[in-house]
């Protein structure tokens, strides 16, 4: 390799907020993006019985992609990566990407082809519910063989991302998944009203943008000589690495998302429109979840690595204090305003065409639910990295599996007096047992040591909070009040009412002494 070759795979140094602003911007590019597919989707097919089989078939790769490529398979690998980008030669980085990616992309060729073949009994395991409605198990078994190459070509797309990301350059991955609802939307538009059945046109449009997603990639690796043919090698020691980490952490990394495929499967045991009212506050509490809290672990996780392989734990320790004191400075108002604002933000996002008054509602009860443990969910995010980035695998592991216990009992409690609200509520709860103890186990190790400053800092939050909280109250109306406008006048009117609470809690916060330069002097990533 040339020493120009070499120099072009130097990683990108900027600070974290700048890097975290970045993935942030991209990513609600991504999540407006998606919000007017799910607008699109609830105007032509509402919450009815082909909705949920789609969901469910959509649900699984889409869990399996979050499970293994950007939960388990990213922890193990970025770590990893940083390591060698730090103790090896460019070269030596080259030849392990691509035996990564070989191993990666061979295995899920196995599991796609095992996933197609064995449709039927996933859609069983994932939907038992199901088995009384024969119609929804056939469409949704139909649409998940058209589904489940997603998982690979995704995955994929998600180790190239872990590769940039770990480089320094975050734009590209995070703006990847604005392909994905482009597509949908083109099959909603233009290919579902030409088939037979409409709904299985959105399987396709999933597939379609899978190998889109992929391929978007391909040229950013080439340009910073990343771009590489994946092998196979047996017993390789960096491969090796890899999954000894990845295994284990196939199931604590991911809890939220195995408590809400939980959610699932005991939603399909419940009316029909159960599923899609859960996929919608999905939709609703990912958005902050995926601007804000996946965003600053994204950027914190090679950060962390590289410090901990320099053994630098003061600065690891004051990385995961601001990233901690980050989420929570937006985690509590974004949870304030999907519990407070919640019918408002469904009625003008989803109450179009097929979408009823009665959807709204009950949307509007899960979402309040589930919108409570939003802080949790995004604090979990950055508190795993500080597990994952000293390649800890078996702590959030062991939380994980208690986490399971917790929300599968919940669950069970729950369904039988709040129907599908009860399974976000249980979620909620889970999360905060998973946040609390990860927590407490990187204080009680020494490896997390709480900056100064954080009375003061939970003191200047309470009272913006508060104020936002006010104004949500007196400014949310009433269903009848919001379904009267016009679909650009309830957009525009909701978007007004969330630019004055932001500018509310920015001039509480300032007022109570609060500056973003608080947050701007970390280390160079």
């Amino acid at each position: 390799m040339s020493a120009a070759d070499a120099e072009i795979m130097v990683p990108k140094r900027q600070s974290l907020l700048r890097s975290t602003t970045l993935v942030s911007v991209m990513t609600f590019i991504s999540r407006i993006v998606g919000f007017v597919r799910d607008m699109v989707l609830a105007n032509f097919f509402g919450a009815q019985a082909g909705m949920d089989a789609f969901f469910v078939a959509f649900r699984i790769p889409n869990f399996m992609r979050r499970l293994f490529a950007e939960g388990a398979f990213a922890q193990a690998f970025v770590p990893v990566l940083a390591e060698y980008q730090k103790t090896r030669t460019p070269e030596d980085v080259r030849i392990f990407i691509a035996r990564i990616a070989g191993y990666l992309g061979s295995i899920l060729s196995v599991v796609t082809l095992i996933g197609m073949f064995a449709a039927p009994v996933i859609i069983f395991l994932f939907a038992p519910g199901f088995s009384h409605d024969s119609s929804r198990a056939v469409l949704a078994t139909e649409m998940l063989r058209i589904t489940f190459p997603f998982l690979m070509l995704v995955s994929l797309t998600a180790m190239a991302g872990a590769v940039l990301n770990t480089y320094g350059y975050f734009a590209i991955p995070a703006f990847t998944p604005v392909l994905l609802n482009i597509c949908m939307i083109l099959a909603a538009i233009y290919l579902c009203p030409h088939l037979p059945t409409p709904v299985v046109g959105l399987a396709w449009g999933v597939l379609i943008a899978g190998i889109i997603q992929l391929l978007f990639q391909i040229p950013f690796l080439h340009q910073r000589n990343l771009l590489v043919r994946p092998r196979v090698v047996r017993n390789d020691a960096g491969v090796n690495q890899v999954l000894k980490l990845m295994i284990p952490a196939l199931f604590g990394v991911s809890i939220a998302q195995l408590n809400l495929m939980v959610d699932s499967i005991f939603a399909s045991f419940l009316k029909v429109g159960s599923v899609s009212w859960l996929y919608y506050t999905d939709r609703l509490t990912d958005f902050p979840l995926g601007v804000f809290g996946v965003a600053v672990a994204t950027v914190i996780l090679p950060h962390l690595s590289r410090r901990h392989s320099e053994q630098s734990m003061s600065q690891y320790s004051s990385a995961l204090d601001w990233g901690l004191r980050l989420i929570i400075l937006i985690g509590i108002p974004a949870s304030l305003g999907l519990c407070l604002f919640a019918m408002p933000l469904i009625a003008s996002c989803f109450a179009y065409g097929k979408f009823t008054i009665n959807d709204v509602l009950q949307t509007q009860k899960s979402l309040i639910t589930l919108g409570a443990g939003v802080p949790a969910f995004m604090m979990v995010k950055v508190l795993a990295s500080g597990f994952y980035a000293r390649q800890d695998i078996s702590t959030p592991v062991k939380v994980g599996a208690i986490c399971m216990v917790v929300n599968t009992l919940l669950c069970s409690l729950f369904i039988w007096h709040f129907a599908h609200a009860g399974l976000t509520l249980a979620s909620a709860l889970a999360g905060y047992v998973n946040c609390g103890t990860l927590l407490f186990l990187l204080i009680k190790r020494g490896v997390f040591k709480p900056s100064p400053g954080w009375l003061k800092f939970s003191m200047q939050l309470i009272c913006a909070n508060i104020a936002i909280s006010i104004y949500l109250v007196y400014m949310s109306g009433t269903v009848s009040y919001w379904l009267n406008f016009s679909p650009v006048k309830r957009l525009s009117v909701l978007s007004l009412h969330v630019l004055v609470a932001i500018v509310i809690y920015i001039l509480v916060l300032g007022l109570t002494g609060l500056r973003a330069s608080h947050f701007r002097g970390q280390v160079k990533e």
